[in-house]
């Protein structure tokens, strides 16, 4: 019962710092590439600020991820667990896609 009432109570503080964390690495890395960009003047050409761009958007998924997984403790109903499920493989999804890209653009970048 007291271990219940003190998971109802650090946990969400702890879902909520981390989704924050997520947050604040996607918008970080976010503005840091554009001003590279600008910088560039809109030159597209340089592949490593898409590829370190995309590795901060996957560390950010992670945390966020990490946030997911613990939400899982504070599920009440089989209708709560369906959306957390969905939100999960979407972001699994999200994340692979981005890894995927980061290997293939790291890949085409090192042959060039």
């Amino acid at each position: 019962m007291l271990l219940e009432y003190i998971l109802d109570i650090v946990v969400p503080i702890i879902i909520h710092l981390l989704e924050a964390m997520g947050v604040f690495i996607i918008f970080f890395s976010a503005v840091k590439a554009f001003f590279q960009y600008a910088r560039r003047i809109f030159d597209f050409s340089d592949e490593s600020i898409k590829i370190n761009f995309a590795r901060a958007l996957a560390l950010g998924l992670e945390f966020k991820m990490g946030a997911e997984i613990l939400k899982t403790l504070l599920v009440r109903t089989l209708d709560e667990m369906f959306i957390l499920a969905s939100v999960v493989i979407i972001r699994i999804i999200l994340t692979f896609v981005i890894h995927w890209e980061i290997k293939s653009e790291t890949v085409y970048h090192q042959q060039s």
